[in-house]
């Protein structure tokens, strides 16, 4: 039976989950928001409203403290005692080290890359699909401030065609009718994701949505180029009044791969080197190389950048689980020891 959408989406084994973890005391909630080491969550309950609760320290020490988008238990105290498993999980890796993976959004069903007209960057959108790739989503192109362009719909659809996704729209919060195809994508009951650089105009965008100055935003500036101020700091899960859930989030300046979405990003550029006369071909300069041939210059250099970042990251995460393993291994010299001269 599929968890009712009161405000807070579908989970259709929502019970059959609750109930595995042992617990008959334990009550289904999702994240609406995280507020200074406590969770805003909801329940399918209508009659209760959100509330701020904690969570385990046991969640926080693994690293798996909830996130904007969980499906979470709640115990008996009234604290967080599980995360539920996560399906459409968008992940990027963290700044600094060590090297980590960071959630901006999970058990979503659609990621919205947004990006600002009248430049878009594509190549900063490509980062944002592969994100979403890696973690199973799809994602779909929005292009904000169309005021500011002679024909953003048709610049948006070319680029979402470059991109490989099947859907691009152009919106303007001073155009009705440009709101109407954005609200196409977003489904009764589904969860998406506005993801994006900061001024790009997510937050007045929802508030268009919305239809009310529920999020906070910046007035636009001479001095960045006509964008936007960063206004949002927290991952908000918000319900539209058609019934669909919109996640807005702060600006991304980083969008480092985690866990692959290359290829599939890519998909046009992987099936012309799957054409190359060699197997091993590098696409630098071989004969009968068809990535050189056929392939767009800028997006071949940009799908070689980000296989080698990928390449590299996979490097870093595979040294990292050889240290932890080595580590295990160090502790249990001396336990084995101690256990030995025991038995003695």
């Amino acid at each position: 039976m599929d968890c009712p959408a009161a405000g807070i989406g579908r989970r259709p084994d929502l019970d059959a989950e609750l109930a595995q973890l042992g617990d008959d005391r334990y009550a289904g909630a999702r994240v609406l928001a995280q507020h200074r080491g406590r969770w805003l969550v909801s329940t399918a309950d209508p009659g209760l409203p959100p509330q701020l609760v904690a969570a385990r320290g046991r969640l926080r020490a693994a690293g798996g403290a909830p996130t904007t988008g969980d499906w979470v238990a709640i115990d008996g105290d009234g604290v967080i005692a599980a995360v539920l498993e996560r399906r459409g999980t968008v992940v990027r890796r963290a700044a600094g080290e060590p090297v980590a993976g960071q959630v901006l959004a999970a058990n979503v069903e659609l990621v919205l890359v947004v990006e600002p007209l009248p430049e878009p960057n594509e190549r900063r959108a490509e980062r944002i699909i592969a994100l979403a790739a890696s973690g199973g989503v799809p994602a779909a192109l929005v292009l904000t401030k169309a005021d500011l362009c002679h024909d953003g719909g048709a610049v948006a659809r070319a680029m979402a065609r470059d991109l490989g996704l099947a859907e691009g729209v152009a919106a303007s919060v001073h155009d009705p009718d440009s709101l109407t195809v954005l609200w196409s994508l977003l489904e009764p009951g589904t969860t998406s994701v506005l993801l994006g650089p900061s001024g790009a105009g997510k937050s007045t965008l929802v508030n268009a949505l919305l239809g009310s100055d529920r999020q906070a935003t910046g007035e636009v500036s001479e001095h960045n180029g006509g964008r936007g101020r960063h206004t949002t700091v927290t991952r908000d899960l918000l319900t539209m009044p058609n019934g669909a859930l919109l996640i807005d989030t702060p600006g991304i300046r980083e969008a480092g791969l985690w866990d692959g979405g290359v290829s599939q990003t890519f998909a046009d550029i992987e099936e012309l080197a799957a054409r190359c006369r060699f197997s091993d071909c590098q696409h630098n300069g071989e004969p009968s190389c068809a990535v050189r041939a056929d392939g767009d210059p800028e997006r071949v250099a940009a799908w070689q950048k980000l296989e080698r970042e990928q390449a590299w990251i996979e490097d870093r995460r595979a040294a990292s689980r050889a240290r932890e393993g080595l580590g295990r291994s160090y502790k249990r010299v001396p336990r084995e020891a101690r256990q030995a001269k025991g038995g003695r």
